[in-house]
């Protein structure tokens, strides 16, 4: 059984969801410290001559080392009309736009406490969306007591994996000896990015890359998981 894992992404890209798709489960990886400038709070979007990252402004004065479950939401800052707004702005016009405009219309409607919880629902129904069946876990129902390599290690062991599928850039801070030496077999997702027929785009050179998920739904809809599981078209 293959198992990978992940902190929840805001709006995450193509390969978050690919990585799910190579999975029998995946595990959120909710108890793992709190990253400022990576993509637990931010995404990019396309606009019309460039991309544009859509942020949730989080509280993190004095609480520098917080988990990722404990991250607040500043809610000072109206970003969910920056965000819905943003998103009708540059997709209004794509073909699939209607069919799922209505979920984030609804989701920026609502008053989020914690990041954790907007971002997984996010995720969830995009899932949905793609038909991915895969089984999803929070880390802290499972209740890891390790770190790092030995935090995956102990997860697939709890859920009777003998695969763990990593991002490429596990390469940099994975120890490999261990999944050998505990019997687990590491693999490396191999993920190449999908064109698609994308707004704003005249030729395959203005084509615009690791973009949100949102990107491809907008503008493929139920031909999204096909584009995701072929690669390049």
């Amino acid at each position: 059984m293959i198992l990978s894992a992940h902190q929840p992404q805001y709006l995450p890209w193509l390969g978050y969801f690919d990585k799910i798709d190579k999975s029998d489960c995946f595990v959120f990886l909710d108890t793992v410290q709190y990253k400022k400038r990576e993509f637990q709070n931010r995404n990019k979007i396309r606009t019309k001559t460039d991309s544009i990252w859509l942020t949730v402004p989080v509280k993190t004065k004095g609480a520098s080392l917080q988990r990722l479950s404990d991250v607040q939401i500043d809610n000072e800052i109206d970003w969910q009309k920056e965000h819905i707004n943003s998103l009708q702005t540059w997709y209004a016009s794509a073909p699939y736009f209607s069919d799922y405009f209505s979920f984030f219309k609804e989701v920026y409607a609502k008053k989020w406490e914690k990041l954790i919880d907007l971002n997984i629902q996010i995720i969830k129904f995009i899932l949905d969306v793609l038909n991915i069946k895969t089984k999803i876990y929070l880390e802290s129902e499972i209740k890891t007591i390790n770190v790092s390599t030995l935090r995956l290690i102990e997860l697939c062991k709890k859920l009777d994996a003998d695969i763990y599928l990593s991002g490429i850039g596990g390469k940099e801070y994975l120890d490999a000896a261990e999944f050998t030496k505990n019997r687990i077999d590491l693999q490396y997702q191999n993920f190449e990015h999908p064109n698609y027929l994308q707004q704003f785009t005249s030729a395959k050179k203005d084509f615009y890359p690791y973009l949100s998920m949102v990107d491809l739904l907008f503008n493929a809809g139920p031909k999204s998981i096909e584009i995701l599981r072929k690669g390049n078209s």
